[in-house]
């Protein structure tokens, strides 16, 4: 039974992986890991490109694939991550086109403080 419990619980953090694109994410004091196989990763480039899973995707192709997922699943989460020198119009863009298709569960990955060696 232990070994039943333990493979599970093995098995299931192995599955707590977020299908995105390396970005430096910003600092932030407080980031609580809270990642779900049924979210919306969108990660915003230096040079502003959006990508969702791994995909680079326009803003108009944004809308319509947020549309379709959130007439599914109308409490769709969705976490934005955005690179550390990514300009704030990038970012405000991708989270207005969230916005406007209706997702209410909006959230930006963030890294934990770094540590002074």
């Amino acid at each position: 039974m232990f070994f039943l419990l333990a493979s599970f619980m093995m098995v299931s953090l192995q599955m707590d992986r977020t299908q995105n694109i390396q970005v430096a994410l910003p600092q932030a004091t407080q980031a609580p890991h809270d990642f779900k196989p049924d979210m919306f990763n969108i990660a915003v480039d230096k040079a502003g490109g959006v990508w969702l899973e791994k995909r680079p995707v326009s803003l108009p192709e944004l809308d319509l694939i947020l549309s379709n997922r959130f007439r599914v699943d109308t409490n769709l989460p969705v976490y934005i991550s955005g690179d550390r020198d990514t300009m704030h119009g990038a970012i405000a863009d991708v989270l207005e086109a969230v916005r406007r298709v209706g997702v209410q569960k909006v959230a930006f990955m963030v890294t934990g403080p770094e540590t002074v060696k």
